[in-house]
């Protein structure tokens, strides 16, 4: 038995305390891994809070984890004790589905979710199937990866299937996710015009790879683009004008979803008729499209601009994220006691 420790809440918006559990024996094609350093994303905050209405408490939160392999089950593949790695929103998947066998594991209908009846990063240790804990590349630094694990892999994926390099790209919200796609959608080869809330960021989001920026909140510069983008990509999670913004698409274009928008999106069909334009979304990716993005982020210098929380701290980041300053990601630094007190999970 391996007693793992961890912060937990026990219901709806409590404070995480800490909290110890029985993980029990190593699954055969499980791996354990220490943890080193973890992101704190927007996702755990509408776990914690039941947003979703799929939490089970008590729930350790956590699924951008950077650390190193301690224990291997015996069925294990293609990884060795030592070697640092990284788990994202899924733990793992049956392996033997349609989906998994075809490479989009994140579609799986048995897929783990890493803080969704599994007990997350924001721990000294935490377990994956072997296929979800992902090699990082050696140019990429363990205190700001972990973001790229989930933020990272939202905005690649979409560009990835749906954007060639000569496109003109679009983002919508310069966040935790769209300060991230900026960077990819620039290193991928597209002219990008970022659509942001904030104009006093016009310069750093040139920085990160924005060939034009252009107010959100203000109808006359969205009218302004009018016709010019073959990829929208709207990383917020909160209600816009949609009609207005595709407008802002080329014949064929597509508006990409990968905020958690909660209410009903009114969409004009003859928009999407006339201009013969889409409308689609997407979660994460399977561990191979994980492991191109890490990859490319490496070889183009991509990484998230991060805040550093001792993990010990995490309630003071978790207020952090929740009043919207983090710029642009989280990361905790792992730094247990392990003679803290917690209460043990039969």
């Amino acid at each position: 038995m391996t007693k793992i420790l961890g912060f937990a809440a026990h219901a709806p918006k409590q404070k995480l305390e800490p909290f110890i559990y029985n993980a029990g024996p190593l699954a055969p094609e499980e791996v354990e891994i220490a943890v080193e350093h973890c992101g704190l994303c927007h996702s755990d905050l509408s776990i914690l809070n039941n947003d979703w209405g799929i939490t089970q408490y008590p729930v350790i939160p956590g699924h951008e984890a950077i650390g190193r392999i301690v224990a291997m089950g015996e069925q294990a593949k293609g990884l060795q004790i030592g070697q640092r790695v990284g788990v994202g929103w899924n733990a793992g998947s049956c392996m033997h589905c349609h989906e998994c066998m075809t490479g989009d594991h994140n579609l799986c209908a048995k897929a783990t979710a890493t803080i969704i009846g599994h007990y997350g990063g924001f721990a000294d240790k935490v377990r994956a199937h072997w296929a979800w804990a992902i090699p990082i590349p050696e140019k990429l630094e363990s205190s700001s990866a972990g973001p790229l694990l989930c933020g990272g892999i939202t905005v690649f994926a979409p560009l990835a299937a749906y954007v060639k390099p000569t496109d003109h790209v679009g983002v919508v919200g310069i966040g935790g996710l769209g300060h991230l796609a900026l960077q990819f959608a620039n290193a991928w080869g597209c002219e990008v015009t970022a659509f942001s809330s904030n104009p006093s960021k016009a310069e750093e989001m040139r920085t990160l790879g924005a060939h034009h920026v252009l107010s959100s909140r203000k109808s006359g510069e969205i009218r302004s683009a009018a016709r010019s983008l073959d990829f929208l990509l709207v990383t917020v999670n909160v209600p816009l004008d949609w009609a207005l913004l595709l407008q802002t698409l080329k014949p064929k274009g597509r508006m990409h979803l990968v905020g958690a928008v909660l209410e009903p999106l009114p969409i004009p069909a003859f928009e999407l008729l006339s201009g013969h334009k889409n409308v689609s979304g997407s979660p994460t990716g399977g561990p191979a499209i994980i492991s191109d993005m890490l990859d490319f982020a490496a070889r183009h210098g991509i990484q998230p601009q991060v805040e550093r929380f001792p993990m010990s701290r995490v309630n003071e980041a978790i207020a952090h994220l929740a009043a919207g300053e983090a710029r642009y990601r989280i990361v905790l630094d792992a730094n247990f006691n392990q003679e803290q007190p917690g209460s043990a999970n039969a």
